[in-house]
């Protein structure tokens, strides 16, 4: 007998909504607190902080919830979209970057994320009064296909350097998150990257003990910030600054990271069955979903998104109530005041984060890939080769940008900035584009972008 949804989770009673709320707050705990440490690799340890990362998440996820008039079951975590961009602050040295250290560069980079959620507004408004459909036709999945394509693949590098400093626990993280995933059960299945860094860092535990290092000699755990932290403290807050060719390198991913947010709204509606996208409205969790980003980006957090682990939890739970997600939030910002436990997450080795990585960033590509293929775009048409092909150059051959001068100003444009504009400028000058976002319902469905959330079982009847 299939196990009936459960809408309101008082009837439970408030020791089982309390389970409820700890098994949806580890659903996102190992995605959302390894966009730090990733960071942190990127800034040589001066980038974001765990505590920071886990109250904007908690606090964004409350307030997106406000937005939506407390009715969709969505937890906001960290987004890995971004970490392209992270990457590429961290590297400019021309301009105001020429000399900065990497402690001083992350500000700008927190700015540029401040934007990037204000675009959501944009976005909201332009749906509100054009609607979905109408907007959409300027971002078919020719454009936002190998736009993910390029941020997945430019991270490529960034996962083999952290898993060269010790292959035996990048290969043991791997292993144990395609287990999990592929053979795992129950709630084990919904956190396989939780489970390979959890055992992973054991074993390390392990060859620390036993005296091994790693194979350049260094410690493969170190555990001074640990001892120096703190059981209760604030989190280490800090302003974002603003610079142009910042904005212009982490405001560009906002275009992928948009449709990410469409595509859960609509994956949440089909899993609770109920149409979120018409009520409380696109426009809604858009506003809710950008202004966590852009408030989390203010204070030095990373940008937030709508996470599919936690659909993953509603599927199996089959409790649809927003109000078990707000606890999880509320557990998340409780943890953000244990500088302790931030000093425990933060002792991974880096090699654990690379073996994550060769999952975590290839799926970014894959997800592009099956965004082009469940979407059936016709390659056939030189329009759309020519638009991917130009995609996919940009966004991968300007490695270092392109700088240019405005005056005294001087501004870089990343690979992917580039690529977005050149994909959006061709696809809305070329002849031909005959995408209409509704049209292929199962393409839309599968793309995480339909506007009914049952469309999906009349098309399979």
């Amino acid at each position: 007998m299939e196990q009936q949804p459960i809408r309101d989770a008082r009837t439970l009673g408030v020791p089982k909504m309390l389970i409820l709320g700890l098994q949806h707050m580890f659903a996102m705990f190992g995605a959302t607190i390894l966009v730090p440490i990733l960071v942190n690799l990127y800034f040589n340890g001066e980038g974001l902080s765990i505590q920071v990362t886990l109250i904007c998440a908690g606090l964004g996820t409350l307030f997106f919830h406000l937005c939506a008039k407390l009715k969709v079951p969505a937890f906001l975590g960290s987004s890995f979209a971004f970490l392209g961009g992270f990457q590429t602050v961290a590297n400019l040295d021309t301009g105001i970057f020429a000399g900065m250290t990497m402690g001083e560069k992350l500000p700008y980079a927190c700015g540029g994320i401040v934007v990037a959620g204000l675009l959501y507004l944009v976005l909201a408004l332009i749906i509100k009064v054009l609607g979905v459909k109408r907007v959409m036709k300027y971002l078919p999945p020719v454009v936002t296909g190998p736009m993910i394509i390029c941020i997945g693949l430019s991270l490529a590098p960034s996962a083999i350097n952290n898993a060269s400093t010790n292959w035996l626990l990048a290969f043991i993280a791997l292993a144990t998150i395609i287990v999990f995933n592929i053979w795992g059960k129950g709630m084990f299945k919904i956190i396989p990257i939780l489970m390979g860094v959890a055992i992973s860092y054991v074993f390390a535990l392990i060859l620390n003990a036993a005296g091994v290092t790693n194979p350049d000699g260094s410690a493969i755990l170190d555990f001074s910030s640990v001892a120096a932290a703190s059981w209760v403290g604030l989190p280490p807050f800090m302003l974002c600054k603003f610079n142009l060719t910042a904005i212009l390198v982490m405001a560009p991913i906002a275009l992928a990271t948009m449709m990410e947010h469409i595509g859960d709204m609509s994956a949440i509606s089909a899993t609770v069955g109920e149409n979120f996208i018409e009520e409380p409205g696109l426009h809604r969790t858009l506003i809710g979903d950008g202004i966590a980003t852009a408030l989390a980006g203010a204070f030095g957090g990373p940008a937030n998104t709508t996470y599919g682990e936690n659909t993953g939890v509603l599927e199996l739970s089959h409790v649809y109530d927003p109000r078990v997600i707000r606890i999880a939030a509320v557990y998340a910002v409780i943890l953000s005041f244990i500088p302790k436990m931030s000093g425990i997450i933060g002792s991974l080795p880096s090699a654990i984060v690379g073996g994550v990585s060769f999952v975590l960033y290839g799926m970014i590509s894959a997800i592009g890939v099956r965004n082009v293929v469940e979407n059936k775009v016709d390659f056939t048409k030189s329009r759309n080769l020519i638009i991917a092909a130009v995609i996919l150059v940009c966004g991968l051959g300007f490695t270092n940008g392109l700088t240019f001068n405005i005056g005294s100003a001087s501004i870089t444009l990343t690979g992917l900035a580039i690529a977005a504009l050149a994909g959006i400028i061709l696809n809305a000058v070329l002849p031909g584009n005959d995408y209409e976002f509704g049209k292929n319902i199962k393409g839309d469905i599968n793309r995480g972008l339909a506007m009914e959330p049952m469309e999906i079982k009349k098309t399979e009847e």
